[in-house]
């Protein structure tokens, strides 16, 4: 996994005055657990941007106070109006101990079936694993090129080595949809009307198209006209 150092202040005070007290001062409440004891610390909201408004799973190296301890987030909570971080979780990861987290999914390839006019999906684009913090990969590459028109490859269909897969067994993780282009036949008269100034055959039995009023030859028009006056 890619690693990212944060640091961080032991709080002192604990409760939700002292927490709205952070969180005006430009820092976010955070608590450590998994280890022997739960830690409860603050951390400058700004040291965040990286972390968690990024796709990429991170393993924390998390200085409290000028101790090192690795984690990884376990939670994260955000203001409903203002979408600023308000709490996270961090999760300890001890050597040796399995950790549950969620990695994102990448696609590598050209399928067959998007050739053909489909549309390639991802239909989960984190995948829950559990596996040892020294297994744990950046993210999970999917290889596409043997997708057709109506294939996917499901959870089950994968294999990662020394980690287990959490989410459901037959949930489609990448799929190739027909669009409706691609399942439209194609219909009679499409390739006439693709021609500038071709027109449609009648249908069998059908009279012929009247002649729009004012449509008649130029020739009779003339005939019909009368001589100008003479002066």
């Amino acid at each position: 996994m890619k690693t990212l150092t944060i640091s961080g202040t032991v709080r002192k005070n604990k409760g939700s005055k002292d927490a709205t007290t952070l969180r005006k001062a430009g820092s976010v409440p955070c608590v450590l657990y998994g280890g022997k004891e739960q830690v409860f610390f603050s951390v400058q909201a700004n040291q965040f941007s990286k972390l968690l408004y990024s796709p990429d799973a991170y393993l924390v190296n998390l200085n409290l106070d000028g101790k090192e301890i690795k984690a990884i987030v376990q939670d994260s909570q955000f203001d409903k109006i203002s979408d600023e971080v308000t709490h996270v979780d961090f999760l300890e990861a001890l050597p040796g101990k399995s950790l549950k987290v969620k990695l994102p999914v990448l696609t590598t390839g050209s399928p067959p079936g998007v050739k053909k006019g489909g549309k390639l999906q991802v239909k989960i684009r984190r995948l829950s694993i559990k596996g040892q913090v020294e297994d744990i990969p950046d993210h999970v590459t999917l290889d596409v090129n043997g997708l057709d028109l109506g294939d996917s490859i499901k959870v089950k269909d994968m294999k990662l080595d020394k980690l287990q897969l959490l989410d459901p067994a037959n949930a489609a993780v990448v799929s190739v949809k027909m669009t409706r282009e691609a399942e439209l036949p194609a219909t009679p008269g499409a390739a006439a009307a693709a021609v500038p100034g071709a027109a449609a055959a009648p249908a069998p039995g059908a009279a012929p198209a009247a002649a729009a009023p004012g449509a008649a030859p130029a020739a009779a028009a003339k005939k019909e006209e009368k001589p100008a006056a003479k002066k």
